[in-house]
C-alpha cells in the first residue's frame, strides 16, 4: 500500500466509524454487528500503527490518549451555566403558565415537555468543528475542564459536519447508564470498594478521575438540550434547534411533546412519568419550556434561573417495608456481604423481598437494625436498597446487627485489608469461592484448560464433580462428556479440556503458582518468586521468601531478594502454611505433579527495549503475560513497578491514578498498546 492509499483508507475508515458511531449512540439504529464494526476499527489501528503520520488527532482509536492530569484547570463560561427552578406540583406549574400569559400579554406560543435527567451538566465548545473544550457546571459561572474524559464518551462527536457553525457551545447532561451502573457497582464490591449509591454519584465521579482512561472504561453517555454562548442564534424554535443538534451528530432526549395549554402539559408528564423506567438514564422529573426564542429575552431570568423554563420534579418513588433479618452472603472473591431480608412489598413494578446493604460501615452509617421499618428505594431505578430507617417507628425491640467472625459458609477466619470496606474469607478452601478460583485455575495466563469457562464450572461444582481446582484432573472424559452445560451435553469438548489438562502437567512453575490464585502473587510476581525456586514442592519451606520477609522486618537492603515483594512473600508462605495448603501440595504429589522453574532464556542485548524497564498496567486487549512475553524476547526487563529504573508505563484501560502519578514523578513514559508495539517493531 502507498501512502496515498494508507492515507485514502484511513480517512475512509475515521469517516465510516464515525458514521456507524453515530447510527449506534444517537440515532439507535446500528446496520452492522459488533464484529464488523470491530473488524473497521481494528484495520484503522494497525494502519495508524504502520502509517503514523496520517493519524488524526479527533480519529475514534485516539479518544482515550490523553495522559492523566494533576488536577483540573478551571474554566470562567461565557454565558452563566445557570439551574431551573423547580416545583413538585400541577397548581405551582398552573401559577408558572399564568406569569408567562401575564408577562408577555399573548396567548400564541407552545411549552415543549422533555425528560429531566439526573445527571452532570456539560458543556461542550467547538472551534473549527472540532472539539477543544468540555467543562462542568462548576458553580455556573466557573467549571472544571474535563475535555479528556469527556472525549472518551463515544456518542460525544470529536468534529461536527460541514452544515454545523464554525463555533458553536452546546450544553447537556452527562450520565452513566442503567446496566452500567449495576455493572460498575458489582465491579466495585468485587473490588473491596465502596459502591456507588445512585446513577449520578457514579457519573460525577467518573468525570472527576485525573486519568481519562479509568474515565474512559465508565459507561457514560449523554443527552444535548440547550445551546450555549454561540451558534445558535438562527433557531426559531427550541425544537428546531433539537432538530439541529441531533442532525450534527448529537445525542438528544428520544422523548418530547409539544403543547398548546396547560392541560395538554399536564397529560405530556403524566405520560412521560409512566415511562421514567423505561429509558437508559435516570430521570426524576420533567422539564417544561416555553419553544419559542424569541420570548426568551423578553421573559429574562433570575440570578438562579430562566423565567422561560421550570423543572417538575416527581414524587420519589419508595415503599415501607420491614427488615425481618441480615443474612451474610460469600462471593466469589470471599468478600462478605449482609442482605437484608424484607417483608415482600411492590415498589417500581416488581415486588421486592431483598436488597444489598453492601458492608458493615455502610450498615453503621445508616443505623439500620433488624426489626426496623425502613424506606426502600430503587438505586438507579434499578437496584433495591435501604434509603433509610423510620427510626419513629421503632419498638425497643429491633436489634443492632454485628457481621460474623467467622465465615457463615465455611467456618474460617476472616479479614479485613487495609484500605478496603470489604471482610474477606479468608479460607482459600471455602466452597463459596470454589467457582471462581477454578475458574482462574484454568485461565489462559494460568494453566490454559481451553472450553472450561463459567457456566462449565458451575456446572461441575453445581454436580458435584469437583470441589477443588485438583479435582480436574481426576476427571474422566465419559463423564465429563455427559455433563449437561445450560440443557446441552458438553460432548467433544471434554477431550478438549482432558486434553488441555494433560499439558498442563508440564507447564512452568511460575504458570502454577499463577494459577493457585494466591493474593498478592500475580503473572509477573509468580515469575520473580519462581526464578528462584527449582521447583513447586521448594516453595513450601522456601528460604528465599523468608528472607525476603525478615529482610522487611530488619529493614535490610538486599537488592536481590527485595525484587520480589514483601507482601507477595508472605501470602505463598501462609499458604502453604496452611492446611488447604499443606493437602494441596500433598496432592500435587499423589498427581506426580511438580512443576520446574522455566529455563531463563538467553538475554537479548541488542533488541529493541534491551535493557528497558516496562510496566505492564490496566486492562489490555492481548492477555498481559504475551505482552510480557514479547517485552522479554526484545531483550526488554518487565517489573511489577514503577520505579526509578522504568522506561515505560504500558497502560491499558481501568487504570488507577497511583502507578500514573508515580510514574510522572520519576519520569516515567505513559504509553499505550499501539505505542508499545511500535516500540517491538
Amino acid at each position: 500500500m502507498t501512502n496515498e492509499e494508507a492515507q485514502q483508507r484511513i480517512r475512509w475508515l475515521v469517516a465510516e466509524i464515525d458514521r456507524h458511531d453515530r447510527l449506534y449512540y444517537v440515532e439507535a439504529r446500528p446496520v452492522i454487528g459488533d464484529r464488523d464494526y470491530d473488524l473497521l476499527y481494528e484495520e484503522l489501528l494497525r494502519l495508524e500503527r504502520d502509517y503514523p503520520q496520517f493519524r488524526d488527532p479527533n480519529s475514534p482509536t485516539q479518544r482515550v490518549s490523553g495522559a492523566p492530569v494533576a488536577g483540573f484547570r478551571q474554566v470562567r463560561h461565557e454565558l452563566p451555566m445557570q439551574s431551573l427552578d423547580k416545583t413538585h406540583s400541577k397548581p405551582d406549574l398552573a401559577d408558572f403558565d399564568a406569569m408567562i400569559r401575564r408577562d408577555l400579554g399573548e396567548t400564541g406560543f407552545t411549552y415543549d415537555v422533555e425528560p429531566k435527567i439526573d445527571g452532570v451538566s456539560l458543556s461542550l465548545r467547538y472551534e473549527g468543528r472540532r472539539l477543544v473544550q468540555a467543562a462542568t457546571r462548576g458553580n455556573g459561572i466557573v467549571g472544571d475542564d474535563i475535555t479528556q474524559n469527556a472525549r472518551t464518551i463515544r456518542s460525544i462527536p470529536l468534529t461536527l459536519p460541514a452544515d454545523a457553525p464554525d463555533a458553536l457551545e452546546v450544553r447537556g447532561e452527562a450520565y452513566m447508564t442503567r446496566d452500567g451502573f449495576v455493572k460498575l457497582n458489582e465491579r466495585e464490591e468485587e473490588s473491596g470498594r465502596e459502591p456507588f449509591a445512585n446513577p449520578r454519584n457514579a457519573c460525577a465521579g467518573s468525570l472527576k478521575q485525573l486519568d481519562p482512561k479509568e474515565a474512559a472504561s465508565r459507561p457514560l453517555d449523554i443527552v444535548v438540550y440547550n445551546a450555549g454562548s454561540v451558534g445558535c442564534d438562527g433557531f426559531a424554535s427550541h425544537m428546531e434547534m433539537i432538530a439541529a443538534f441531533r442532525r450534527w451528530g448529537f445525542p438528544t432526549a428520544p422523548w418530547s411533546k409539544s403543547c398548546k395549554s396547560m392541560g395538554e402539559v399536564f397529560a405530556a408528564i403524566d405520560e412521560l412519568g409512566g415511562l421514567r423506567h423505561s429509558f437508559r438514564f435516570e430521570i426524576d422529573g420533567a422539564v417544561v419550556k416555553v419553544d419559542e426564542r424569541r420570548l426568551y429575552d423578553v421573559l429574562g431570568a433570575t440570578a438562579h434561573g430562566p423565567r422561560w423554563a421550570r423543572a417538575y420534579k416527581y414524587a420519589p418513588e419508595r415503599a415501607e417495608t420491614v427488615v425481618e433479618s441480615i443474612t451474610v452472603q460469600v462471593g466469589r472473591t470471599g468478600i462478605l456481604t449482609p442482605v437484608a431480608e424484607l417483608r415482600p412489598t411492590e415498589l417500581a413494578g416488581s415486588v421486592i423481598s431483598r436488597a444489598t446493604l453492601h458492608n458493615a460501615d455502610q450498615i453503621a452509617r445508616q443505623d439500620i437494625r433488624i426489626g426496623d421499618h425502613v424506606w426502600l428505594v430503587k438505586a438507579g431505578d434499578v437496584i433495591p436498597a435501604v434509603e433509610a430507617p423510620i427510626p419513629e417507628k421503632r419498638t425497643g425491640a429491633e436489634r443492632v446487627f454485628e457481621m460474623p467472625s467467622a465465615c457463615p459458609v465455611c467456618g474460617g477466619a476472616t479479614v479485613r485489608e487495609e484500605g478496603e470496606v470489604a471482610i474477606r474469607c479468608a479460607n482459600p478452601a471455602c466452597p463459596a469461592q470454589l467457582s471462581r478460583r477454578i475458574e482462574h485455575f484454568a485461565s489462559r495466563n494460568a494453566l490454559d484448560v481451553r472450553a472450561l469457562g463459567e457456566t462449565v464450572v458451575d456446572a461441575l461444582v453445581e454436580k458435584g464433580m469437583v470441589s477443588d481446582p485438583l479435582d480436574l484432573f481426576s476427571l474422566g472424559a465419559d463423564s465429563l462428556s455427559a455433563l449437561d452445560v445450560s440443557g446441552h451435553r458438553f460432548g467433544k469438548n471434554a477431550i478438549t479440556v482432558i486434553e488441555a489438562l494433560a499439558s498442563a502437567r508440564s507447564l512452568p512453575l511460575h504458570r502454577w503458582l499463577f494459577a493457585i490464585g494466591i493474593p498478592n502473587v500475580g503473572a509477573t510476581v509468580a515469575r520473580d518468586i519462581a526464578a528462584e525456586h527449582a521447583k513447586f514442592s521448594d516453595l513450601a519451606g522456601s528460604e528465599v521468601l523468608r528472607n525476603v520477609v525478615e529482610n522487611d522486618a530488619k529493614k535490610g537492603k538486599d537488592r536481590k531478594i527485595l525484587k520480589i515483594k514483601v507482601e507477595a512473600a508472605k501470602a505463598v508462605l501462609a499458604f502453604f502454611s496452611s492446611d488447604y495448603g499443606r493437602r494441596f501440595l500433598e496432592r500435587m504429589a499423589e498427581l506426580g505433579i511438580d512443576p520446574a522453574r522455566e529455563e531463563s532464556a538467553p538475554v537479548v542485548a541488542f533488541g529493541p527495549l534491551a535493557g528497558v524497564g516496562c510496566v505492564l498496567t490496566g486492562t489490555l486487549s492481548r492477555p498481559r503475560e504475551e505482552y510480557a512475553e514479547l517485552i522479554r524476547r526484545a531483550g526488554g526487563i518487565v517489573q511489577s513497578s514503577v520505579t526509578s529504573k522504568t522506561r515505560y508505563l504500558i497502560a491499558g484501560e481501568n487504570v488507577g491514578a497511583t502507578k500514573t502519578e508515580k510514574a510522572r514523578k520519576l519520569g516515567t513514559e505513559v504509553i499505550d498498546e499501539a505505542r508499545l508495539l511500535e516500540l517491538l517493531g
